[in-house]
């Protein structure tokens, strides 16, 4: 499948899409998908597809989920297939993913009839975006026929030819929200007639870096940042509007809610402490990823057994980045592993979000025959398995 693995990625690579605008991307998964055989569906969610091999077999549904959707970044130039989009990207290895899922589709339709249970695999939207396509997926009952899920994740921080997960905690909770400061317009001269909306950002600025410091137990991984402020209009007018994007990360959900909490009491306090306004307005909210340790375990054997304990049994430490397949494993018990990509002699060795992000390409047939040994190794079901995935 290598072969196959790599031409799809390619092919992804050259024209990427960003959210739920993917039409190129869709065309290509469909017209493979009737090319391999393959019953489908477009119901669930927003520009995604689920895609089922063995679709009468229901003593045991196995779930593998690759998202689909670029970034809106410009890739360096001088790639054979490099970006064909101006200003958008694969830079975090979706195309992979994808590649990787449609492959181990074609591989599991092929021997079909060795393998007694239901597999589908999730084409999902919108990973990168505001709104998450996962969690539409979801809403719509994605989950509901599935038993347990899996997924990758391409990692340069190991070699090609191997992979690492952990149980529990993999991807904290991610909030992305904008804190909105209204003031009131004046001549710079005469600054008592106005209220200074970045006055106020700044005040709040410094009390909300204040309060993660000395509030938050030191045990609990916490992390705030403010990425941009944006206010005024020129230098001789007072601000009347000034706002703060800005992201929290944490592993708890209790934590998470704590610290939203006292984020949007110090702004109300600053805000009427110094005459203006405040108003709150939440962006995007993925939940903690949380690999069910029974899955885990599973999928650890599976790798293990395709690439040796030295390259399939790699831990990895938790990340504090975001990631949506969260509320997939809220519904069902579920885990993501890492695949290497890195290739120090070939210079592969850009991170995640870069804009000479790069794999190297033999990590494509490790994807997918490590989903296909978790299949083989788990068709008749998963002993102790939760009925339900991480209630948060």
């Amino acid at each position: 499948m290598q072969a196959y693995a790599t031409k799809i990625r390619r092919a992804l690579h050259q024209y990427p899409e960003v959210g739920f605008d993917l039409d190129r991307t869709l065309a290509l998964l469909r017209r493979e998908l009737d090319a391999i055989g393959v019953s489908y569906t477009e119901v669930y969610g927003q520009s995604s597809i689920v895609a089922t091999v063995n679709p009468e077999k229901t003593n045991f549904t196995i779930g593998i989920r690759a998202d689909i959707d670029a970034l809106p970044m410009q890739e360096v130039p001088g790639r054979e297939y490099g970006s064909r989009i101006d200003g958008k990207m694969h830079a975090c290895g979706h195309d992979a993913h994808t590649a990787i899922a449609l492959a181990t589709l074609k591989k599991l339709h092929e021997m079909r009839d060795r393998i007694d249970c239901r597999v589908q695999v999730l084409f999902q939207s919108a990973e990168e975006y505001t709104t998450s396509g996962a969690s539409l997926m979801v809403r719509d009952g994605v989950m509901d026929g599935i038993d347990c899920i899996v997924a990758l994740h391409c990692d340069p921080g190991f070699d090609v030819g191997s992979i690492a997960l952990v149980p529990y905690e993999q991807n904290a909770v991610s909030h992305g929200f904008r804190l909105h400061f209204k003031g009131k317009n004046a001549h710079a001269a005469e600054q008592h007639r106005g209220v200074d909306a970045i006055m106020l950002a700044v005040r709040a600025y410094t009390s909300l870096e204040m309060m993660v410091a000395k509030e938050v137990a030191a045990r609990e991984p916490v992390v705030f940042n403010v990425g941009v402020i944006q206010g005024g209009t020129a230098n001789n007018i007072v601000a009347d509007s000034c706002s703060m994007f800005c992201t929290l990360r944490t592993y708890s959900s209790k934590v998470d809610s704590h610290v939203m909490g006292r984020i949007k009491a110090i702004c109300q306090s600053v805000a009427l402490s110094g005459g203006g306004e405040f108003a709150f307005e939440e962006v995007k909210y993925y939940p903690v990823v949380y690999n069910d340790p029974t899955v885990t375990e599973c999928l650890r054997d599976s790798a293990i057994s395709v690439l040796g304990t030295e390259r399939g049994g790699l831990q990895r430490k938790r990340t504090m980045g975001g990631e949506d397949f969260s509320y997939m494993t809220q519904k069902k018990p579920g885990a993501m592993f890492r695949l290497g990509i890195r290739n120090t002699e070939r210079g592969i060795t850009a991170g995640l979000h870069q804009k000479n992000f790069d794999i190297d390409e033999s990590a494509l047939e490790v994807g997918v025959n490590v989903f296909t040994q978790f299949v083989l190794d788990h068709m008749h079901g998963i002993k102790d398995l939760p009925p339900v995935g991480h209630i948060v």
